[in-house]
């Protein structure tokens, strides 16, 4: 008979602090949309999701200067990549790869004339 009653208050406990939790979250939405959080992180989310990296980063990724020319950029592209991939560090060449792709769009647009 405890046994039932220890077991139904649990039960009951738990509804109610589901419920609370369910009306906090939903509280909090409302919240961030109102002021604006909610757009913010949402976008924050989609750049990090987009991975993409500025060129400022890329730039110091790849220890290159704005007056550097592109084949030394591809240069030094081709020993930083090849030098992780000796060490086995998939990061670091990921980064290298999307610096030299950041860094490839800024050099293409000045080519064509259009401001990055």
């Amino acid at each position: 008979m405890a046994g039932r009653i220890i077991a139904q208050l649990i039960v009951m406990g738990s509804g109610i602090l589901g419920r609370a939790f369910f009306q906090a979250y939903r509280q909090a939405l409302a919240n961030a949309s109102k002021t604006g959080v909610a757009q913010e992180a949402m976008q924050n989310a989609v750049r990090k999701a987009g991975k993409s990296i500025t060129e400022q980063e890329a730039r110091q990724i790849l220890g290159v200067t704005e007056q550097t020319s592109w084949e030394e950029v591809v240069q030094k592209y081709d020993k930083l990549f090849e030098n992780n991939a000796k060490a086995g560090s998939f990061y670091l060449q990921s980064k290298v790869h999307r610096a030299k792709e950041c860094l490839e769009e800024v050099y293409r647009s000045k080519a064509n004339g259009t401001p990055s």
